[in-house]
């Protein structure tokens, strides 16, 4: 397995549980190669290549797309598993979901519905939102233009108007646009091009006293105020069945990419106290986790 962060055993430990489940012992009738490129993401193609050096039967790609670029990259026989994608077919991992059509499949984290269920949530906290900022990816993507379109759809019914912000602008842009333009909360898209600016879209929230939603918890553990999205616990989980289905020869190019099906809501409760929201409690009893 190659990982684009340090060692995360959580992740690592429930990956290995789904294979125990199917009747995988690690140094019994299995062997994992692990791979840690510690955040540093130009250390990931030497890796890759080391990895196939091994030659093992199947190469699973941990979160962060830079991951499964080095093993395209590195190999166009070996069988390979992501996990934790948002759009791998803009991505050129694969030639769509239902047929990936080459030597990768796996587990895409992106969900049509999700940013409208982000934004209920936003109404939730907030009755009286009007004015919601959108921060995505650059929106020539297809996945980002159809989730752009359902949060529009959504918005629409509550309602409350929406100010998309390409990710052309830089953070600092965007928060000054939220000034100007009166917004009252924003909800940051899945992307993997903005993973590097997430925190800086962190403090910057705090600093306007802005309530923010991401999808990963990660961010949130780091001073965001809400996430909603896939359980990626779960989905490291998941991804034993594919390195199982691949194992009794099933071929990547015909394993659909599966889509999150358990999704969890993660609210920081210290951050909201710090920018003077109080939190309803028909919304905190359905969260996953409470940060205090």
């Amino acid at each position: 397995m190659l990982q684009s962060t340090s060692s995360q055993r959580q992740n690592e430990q429930t990956f290995e549980r789904g294979l125990r489940e199917l009747g995988y012992i690690q140094g019994k009738n299995i062997s994992i190669e692990w791979r840690f490129a510690g955040g540093k993401v130009d250390r990931l193609p030497v890796l890759a290549a080391d990895l196939v050096k091994v030659k093992p039967n199947v190469i699973v790609t941990g979160s962060g797309y830079e991951c499964a670029l080095a093993v395209k990259n590195a190999t166009t026989t070996t069988p390979t598993v992501f996990i934790n994608i948002t759009d791998p077919v803009d991505l050129g991992l694969v030639k769509s979901f239902a047929h990936p059509a080459g030597n990768i499949t796996g587990l895409s984290n992106f969900l049509l519905e999700l940013p409208g269920k982000q934004i209920e949530f936003i109404k939730e906290l907030m009755p009286r939102v009007s004015r919601v900022g959108v921060i995505s990816p650059p929106l020539s993507t297809a996945g980002t233009k159809m989730q752009v379109k359902e949060l529009e759809a959504v918005a629409g019914s509550l309602p409350v108007m929406l100010q998309v912000i390409d990710r052309q602008e830089q953070a600092e842009s965007a928060f000054e646009l939220a000034k100007k333009n009166r917004i009252d909360a924003f909800i940051i898209l899945p992307s993997a091009l903005l993973v590097s600016e997430t925190q800086r879209l962190i403090d910057l929230a705090l600093q306007n006293g802005l309530a923010t939603i991401y999808t990963n918890l990660i961010w949130v553990e780091r001073g965001g105020l809400m996430s909603y999205g896939p359980d990626f616990t779960d989905l490291y989980h998941r991804a034993a069945v594919y390195v199982d289905k691949i194992l009794k020869g099933a071929n990547p190019a015909d394993l659909p990419v599966e889509r999150p099906t358990k999704f969890e809501l993660v609210i920081n409760l210290k951050t909201a106290k710090q920018i003077g929201l109080t939190i309803p409690p028909n919304v905190l009893a359905r969260a996953s986790k409470v940060i205090k």
